[in-house]
């Protein structure tokens, strides 16, 4: 659950000689994808944009934000610190032995963080994605010149993906082997069916470069635009170890590395027709999977990815509160199961987030009727259980408060935003920007 941002993420193995076979792929894959046993721990990524501490409108450059990191390496951190494309940062905790410890090691290391910054005339600010400024890269490597390169093919949602996005990433333990709410099997349908409920109570990215998207998760229709083959979910049916790992050898290379000059960029060529063609090896695979954003990705354990950033210092401890008991205190899990089951239907047995239920989550929030329902019911479930799995008061007051603030009323941190934008009615110029 430590691993660095999706994607700056490289291979997690020694480059090794000896090139692949499909069984061989489809034997790696099952292996490692999902690790069971009980459910023990959980994880947390924070991605934040970084501001000009004097107004967020004004451009922070490049040079600052090198020196600002530059700093920040010195900073004992129990969390990994990493940069993104476009100079987002990622703080990307530990396993925690439980909720609680995950929240107070995140909390004191984003102290830290924020402190540093703060000299330098920085804050980190939860968005999911930049409202005011257009995609402008920082990192100029050639892992990254390759992702653009790729990125590019299916329009402009690459760039700004790489460059003015940010999420809140719950890391959680596959779960047992055997059936039964912790299982695997039904963690797996739940990260996807629950999904886009925790797309629409958490949406907050309603604009890009200063202007209304119409959409509440403008974040998660960028993912949509970068096309299934990359960033989209195998098909629900069928056991989850064989989906995923045909979804890994059919989806498209992204990109073949090399230890000199550029890398390469090759069109319409899936890792399975690579093994056919060519010699790719194991960390040609692990590099491959790396570059797979579906919106759950098994990496041993569940790495749901579909949640906005939020707002205030401590906003990403309520989706990690909330999506943490909702999987792991087993009665929460199976309410949950029952709470989403008829959600299931509108997805059109299509994989996520390419379905008509992902795409009405990311473009109206709450304010679709159905979701809503479901979003109470499910905080609630959460407010339950959180004691259960040894949450404090802070951290359940905290839940409870956005599922009146927010849930309740079938907003989200997005609405908030366009009324700062726009004043309370939502219109601007005379024009409904929420429909």
């Amino acid at each position: 659950m430590s691993d660095t941002s999706s994607s700056a993420s490289g291979s997690d193995c020694t480059e090794t000689r000896t090139a692949l076979t499909e069984a061989e792929v489809e034997a790696l894959v099952k292996g490692i994808c999902f690790k069971t046993g009980p459910p023990r721990t959980v994880g947390v990524e924070v991605e934040w944009i970084v501001h000009e501490l004097r107004g967020p409108r004004l451009p922070v450059t490049p040079e600052r934000l090198a020196a600002a990191y530059e700093a920040l390496r010195t900073v004992p951190l129990s969390s990994a610190l990493t940069v993104e494309p476009g100079g987002q940062l990622e703080l990307s905790s530990l396993p925690a032995a439980s909720l609680m410890e995950c929240v107070t090691t995140v909390s004191a290391d984003l102290d830290a963080v924020r402190a540093v910054l703060r000299e330098a005339g920085l804050v980190l600010a939860g968005l999911g994605t930049d409202p005011w400024h257009p995609p402008r890269r920082f990192l100029h490597e050639p892992r990254y010149d390759a992702m653009e390169a790729c990125l590019d093919r299916t329009g402009p949602a690459g760039r700004a993906m790489m460059c003015t996005s940010a999420s809140v990433q719950v890391c959680l333990d596959a779960g047992h082997e055997e059936p039964g709410p912790l299982g695997h099997g039904r963690r797996w349908w739940l990260a996807h069916t629950l999904g886009p409920v925790l797309v629409a109570a958490f949406a907050n990215s309603p604009m890009l470069a200063g202007t209304p998207t119409g959409w509440r998760s403008t974040r998660q229709l960028l993912w949509t635009e970068i096309g299934a083959g990359r960033a989209g979910a195998p098909a629900l049916e069928g056991e989850p170890r064989a989906a995923w790992a045909r979804h890994v050898l059919d989806a498209p290379v992204m990109c073949v590395r090399r230890d000199r000059g550029p890398w390469e960029v090759p069109d319409d060529l899936t890792f399975r027709e690579w093994i056919r063609t060519g010699t790719p090896t194991r960390a040609d695979l692990d590099y491959h999977v790396s570059t797979l954003f579906p919106p759950v990705r098994p990496r041993g354990h569940l790495e749901l990815r579909m949640i906005d950033a939020q707002p205030g210092e401590d906003g990403w401890i309520v989706p990690l509160a909330v999506t943490t008991a909702l999987f792991d205190d087993p009665e929460a899990a199976e309410s949950a199961y029952r709470a989403v089951k008829p959600l299931a239907e509108r997805s059109r047995s299509l994989p996520a987030p390419h379905n008509p239920l992902w795409s009405e989550a990311a473009r109206t929030g709450l304010a679709d009727p159905e979701l809503q329902e479901t979003a109470v019911a499910c905080f609630t479930t959460a407010l339950e259980a959180l004691p259960r799995i040894g949450a404090t008061t802070e951290v359940t007051d905290a839940v409870a408060e956005y599922l009146e603030r927010y849930v309740r009323k079938g907003r989200s941190p997005a609405d908030d935003q366009l009324d700062r934008l726009c004043g309370t009615d939502g219109r601007t110029h005379g024009k409904d920007i929420r429909t």
